[in-house]
């Protein structure tokens, strides 16, 4: 279950049992968040423990999210960042047009409707813009340069602007064709123990489409880990 049914645009909380096994630091930290970002607990939960994770493996690299509306997902983040690192030179890498959603392409669905996305008119749906993610990124206690906005389309902006090794690869730009670009050019920097995160993986056709391409294309085997219906997680090997 999910608190954001995002094709529909209204939100639903967890009933409380579904939240008792989170431990009270990450109910305060996930209150402090969730007003930024449309993810759910649990996959608020499995960004938390993908950071934790890293930080305590010593995986090198920075934290890369590609579609970050209000920033609530880097916001929390780089607050379980900050506890466990108190100093460092991870760097927190945003990419999104800071416009809202692009046009979707023929391979955009919605999964449990089958309905085209191109029918929902969804361009510019989910708009927040560069000034409104660094109020809430201010919230972190970290300092600014620690976090960097690449604006525009992620089709144009990993051409040119990408970091040098990734620890955490959280995915959430929905479309295929965004989905796909982002597999290609930055699951290679992901480092060896490093995490990559599918946000709609169970939600949207077109982003199922990407990784499940993708990752049949490299070959072997892959545990991508559920955890909720359309999130996933993977440690690359």
């Amino acid at each position: 279950m999910a608190d954001i049914l995002r094709d529909e645009g209204w939100s639903v909380m967890p009933p409380e049992q579904y939240l008792s096994d989170l431990p009270g630091h990450f109910l305060e930290l996930w209150n402090r968040c969730r007003p930024y970002t449309l993810i759910s607990p649990e996959r608020g939960w499995a960004l938390a423990e993908a950071v934790a994770y890293i930080s305590a493996r010593g995986i090198p690299g920075d934290i890369v999210e590609c579609g970050v509306w209000k920033g609530g997902a880097c916001l929390l983040a780089a607050e379980t960042l900050r506890d466990r690192e108190k100093s460092g030179d991870r760097r927190i890498w945003l990419y999104d047009t800071f416009e809202g959603m692009p046009e979707p392409g023929r391979e955009d669905f919605i999964a449990a409707s089958g309905q085209s996305l191109s029918e929902r008119d969804p361009a510019g749906w989910w708009a927040a813009g560069v000034d409104e993610v660094k109020e809430t990124l201010s919230l972190s206690g970290m300092d600014e340069d620690r976090f960097v906005l690449v604006p525009g389309r992620v089709e144009d902006t990993l051409k040119t602007t990408v970091p040098e090794e990734i620890s955490v690869l959280r995915l959430d730009t929905d479309w295929y064709e965004s989905t796909k670009m982002e597999l290609e050019i930055l699951f290679p920097r992901l480092s060896e123990g490093g995490i990559l995160i599918i946000d709609d993986y169970g939600h949207f056709t077109g982003a199922r489409k990407a990784v499940d391409e993708y990752l049949a294309g490299l070959g072997g085997t892959f545990l991508l880990h559920r955890s909720d219906y359309t999130g996933r997680v993977l440690i690359k090997l």
